[in-house]
């Protein structure tokens, strides 16, 4: 399974408490914060809640 890398770049500051609860569940947890995750469909679902947050990587 290929993995990706996801980095958050604006604040979740502002953002409903849905969004702010969908960085957490991806595990990122403060500005300039990358991790890498596998991607899958559930992943991919949650970036896309998220997009305009987040930088999103193919490794």
């Amino acid at each position: 399974m290929a993995k990706i890398k996801v980095t958050q770049i604006k604040s979740g500051i502002g953002s409903t408490k849905r969004q702010k609860r969908t960085l957490e569940a991806l595990g990122i947890r403060k500005m300039h914060n990358t991790i890498e995750v596998k991607n899958t469909p559930q992943i991919q679902g949650m970036i896309t809640k998220v997009r305009h947050l987040l930088k999103v990587e193919e490794k």
